[in-house]
């Protein structure tokens, strides 16, 4: 699955959200989510509109390899 172009730091939230990852802190335009899904885990979204390519594909890595699932399983799970 092709990433998605065009998505806000704030839908980026809204969708990690949906697989059980919470707010724990905000300093500026960055927002760090944290789970205790499989252990903690840590992620700082920019809220930036759009979020760049590169840093969306770094962050869905990040998350997915910590979820254990590919990142085509967590682009749906996330719903974006």
């Amino acid at each position: 699955m092709r990433l998605p172009r065009g998505l806000s730091g704030s839908d980026l939230v809204k969708g990690l959200g949906r697989v059980d990852y919470a707010i724990s802190r905000q300093k500026g335009s960055h927002v760090q989510l944290t789970t205790q899904v499989n252990g903690e885990h840590h992620v700082t979204v920019p809220l930036h509109d759009p979020v760049r390519v590169g840093t969306l594909a770094l962050i869905l890595d990040s998350v997915a390899s910590h979820l254990r699932m590919t990142r085509d399983e967590l682009l749906n799970a996330m719903k974006v």
